[in-house]
């Protein structure tokens, strides 16, 4: 009669064990999570980084205008946007994405005062890197409140 003692080896093993089939899904569930991180991010989430990094720029430059006792304005230009007003302009002056468009009906005013009145900064992606016509974000404040990224026209007052 046979037995299977400790380092013995079986005649009729074949197949995968349990563990090592585990180990091939988790590689297979690495490379995948891999692969997916390595791809491009959409346009959309692109104009949400724009649009987040235009409510800290503004807010910045808000702060620098109070502190400076200067005027300071924004506005969107063709190739970007501007600020206006500084004594220093170290604040950038390019989209991260060449995608994003800003559209205002009048500059944005920054300071001196510590209470300005209602702005908003509609962004919208180019047609050719939109992937639908209604890709759009606002960057609005009441005028007290810190500059914040609204993806609704009624959140900051504007028609739709």
């Amino acid at each position: 009669m046979r037995t299977l003692a400790a380092g013995s080896k079986r005649l009729l093993d074949s197949g995968f064990t349990l563990l090592e089939l585990l180990v091939v899904v988790a590689l297979i569930a690495v490379a995948t999570a891999g692969v997916s991180l390595s791809l491009r991010d959409s346009a959309e989430s692109a104009l949400a980084r724009d649009a987040q990094r235009l409510a800290s720029l503004l807010e910045t430059a808000r702060a620098q205008a109070r502190a400076s006792g200067v005027a300071a304005q924004w506005q969107p230009t063709p190739s970007g946007f501007e600020f206006s007003g500084l004594p220093r302009q170290t604040l950038p002056s390019q989209w991260l994405s060449n995608g994003t468009r800003a559209s205002v009906n009048a500059p944005i005013v920054l300071g001196p005062e510590p209470m300005i009145g209602p702005q908003t900064v509609a962004l919208s992606l180019a047609p050719n890197h939109a992937p639908s016509p209604t890709a759009r974000l606002w960057v609005a404040t009441d005028g007290l409140r810190p500059f914040t990224v609204q993806n609704q026209a009624t959140a900051v007052g504007l028609q739709p």
